[in-house]
């Protein structure tokens, strides 16, 4: 089993969340199963984590390779046939770098590379995984579809997801919102928790989920 997982940055402000990111991770190596790590190409604006000023852009391949040791690949050379699963761990990248989220709510577009990883996949019926305001790149673009996602409870982004098409469900930060037919797996991670342990626990539920669904 070897899942690609797409990292938008590097930090929860701007880029892919740490802590979300090597929750899942930690799950996925646990399960003894591989992962490898893809990121877009281009440049970003920086967000103070400090005090929430953008000073600078950097780029986006070479903040993510941060995260990933190195290890990782231009998103431009995914090739669906080659993994079992996608992953897109939370954090503000995926709501600034991966989509337009963050800047035009439900007029949003996403990365045209990152909406084909995650079409290529589906089309295969592979499975796709998203956690915390991850999930509303997928409700952008398998929302038409009637994709079933969690963002939490009730809040902007469910709003905006609900409109976009996908059935939304509440869930707790441990819960994982599973769906079948689309192969879809969330979790809402730190749109609803606030420690580490919870995030751990999601993610480990998530990735639990998907290894019984595949037997």
């Amino acid at each position: 089993m070897k899942i690609a997982i797409i990292l938008s940055g590097c930090g929860n402000r701007d880029g892919s969340e740490l802590q979300e990111t090597l929750s899942l991770l930690l799950a996925i190596d646990r399960r003894g199963w591989g992962y490898q790590f893809f990121a877009p190409e281009g440049s970003f604006r920086v967000v103070s984590h400090l005090d929430g000023s953008e000073s600078e852009t950097r780029d986006l391949l070479t903040e993510s390779a941060r995260v990933a040791r190195g290890d990782i690949k231009k998103l431009s050379l995914f090739r669906p046939s080659d993994f079992d699963a996608l992953a897109l761990p939370g954090g503000m990248g995926a709501a600034r770098n991966l989509s337009t989220y963050a800047a035009e709510g439900a007029a949003m577009t996403v990365r045209p590379d990152v909406e084909k990883a995650i079409l290529d996949m589906y089309k295969l019926h592979k499975p796709v995984l998203a956690m915390c305001i991850a999930p509303m790149v997928l409700a952008k673009v398998l929302g038409g579809e009637g994709v079933a996602l969690t963002l939490g409870g009730e809040n902007a982004a469910a709003a905006v997801a609900a409109q976009l098409g996908a059935k939304v469900q509440h869930c707790g930060v441990t819960e994982v919102c599973v769906d079948r037919q689309h192969r879809v797996y969330t979790t809402p991670a730190y749109m609803v928790g606030t420690r580490i342990s919870e995030i751990f626990a999601g993610a480990e539920n998530m990735v639990a989920a998907l290894a019984k669904d595949l037997g």
